[in-house]
């Protein structure tokens, strides 16, 4: 019998915080890096996907602060830290951190890459904001471990690349870089670029086959994060379009994803209806009660306050009533 795979193993829980960390370790799967690095990275561009993965991604990351499946050998990276300390600012946990080397360049190390899966937008600050911030202490870290004293000239260039499943409008199916440039302002001296351009961000934003610019490494990610694609779909999509190997155990590794995904969502649709149902019955319940009172003050002649009191309208309630009842 195959062996599962371990994007197999990752894709079967897909629910609140056990489906994020399903979803980080099926990205940092070499086969899925290896296409990520292809579309976003400048130096990855012309390569073959398969020799990004078995030649140029160092090592074996790790995922968050948790060993990505430890009891099995697969092809999923760890290695460096996920996470950079400071007695001054604290901790920054990763989602996904590693080495990559540079085609042609010869360089044992030649970027520090970091892949993060995010779900919410507007988590209350600028996603861009906390991209620079996590590139700049990729880049304050090496100090101690790439160089030390004054040898500035061994920093290596990091990546923060931010996989958004849940972009607004006009940024799904987008895919932006923002970096350092050399802008001049007074004459054109030039500096080389490799001394200046060692941070850049990298927004890779999910819309769906609705939008334009769906195809590539952004249809790939979407059929294999999302949860609308059949089990069969996705994984005929991934195999025949994209040449992502999954043994025949991925079948059974699916279908517990979308059985989840589908449980998922008809809990959020019980709990939706059992909302609807409350709120229907409060109005029906006021409704009821603005009627009782109209009743008492036309039959029993009681001024609109005395029939509220009469029915034992909570105070809180009765300004409304009596806003309901002088407007008609």
């Amino acid at each position: 019998m195959d062996k599962e795979t371990t994007i197999a193993q990752g894709l079967h829980v897909t629910d609140d915080s056990a489906g994020y960390d399903a979803c980080k370790r099926v990205l940092s799967e070499k086969q899925i890096l290896a296409r990520i690095m292809k579309s976003c990275l400048e130096e990855y561009k012309d390569q073959d996907v398969n020799d990004i993965a078995e030649k140029y991604i160092e090592g074996q990351p790790q995922v968050s602060a948790v060993p990505v499946l430890p009891d099995e050998n697969g092809t999923v990276i760890s290695g460096m830290d996920t996470e950079d300390k400071s007695v001054r600012e604290g901790t920054v946990y990763y989602d996904i951190r590693f080495r990559a080397i540079v085609p042609g360049t010869g360089e044992s190390i030649g970027l520090i890459i970091n892949v993060e899966a995010q779900n919410d937008f507007y988590p209350g600050y600028p996603i861009i904001m906390r991209g620079i911030y996590y590139c700049c202490r990729m880049i304050s870290s090496q100090h101690g471990r790439e160089f030390t004293g004054s040898h500035y000239e061994k920093l290596k260039k990091v990546y923060s690349i931010w996989i958004c499943m849940n972009p607004p409008k006009n940024r799904e199916n987008t895919i932006t870089r923002y970096r350092l440039v050399e802008e001049h302002l007074v004459g054109e001296a030039k500096e080389p670029v490799r001394n200046y351009d060692l941070l850049s961000i990298v927004m890779l934003c999910l819309g769906g086959p609705g939008g334009s610019n769906y195809d590539g490494v952004i249809r790939m990610l979407d059929v294999l994060l999302g949860s609308e694609t059949s089990e069969a779909e996705k994984r005929k999509i991934l195999q025949n379009d994209y040449d992502i190997q999954m043994t025949q155990t991925m079948e059974q590794e699916v279908s517990v994803m979308c059985n989840l995904s589908k449980g998922v969502m008809e809990k959020a649709m019980a709990k939706g209806m059992e909302k609807g149902m409350a709120k229907g019955m409060a109005k029906g319940a006021a409704e009821n009660t603005l009627a009782s009172i109209k009743n008492l003050m036309e039959t029993l002649g009681l001024s609109m306050e005395a029939a509220m009191a009469a029915l034992k309208v909570p105070e809180a309630d009765r300004p409304k009533y009596a806003k309901q009842l002088n407007g008609q």
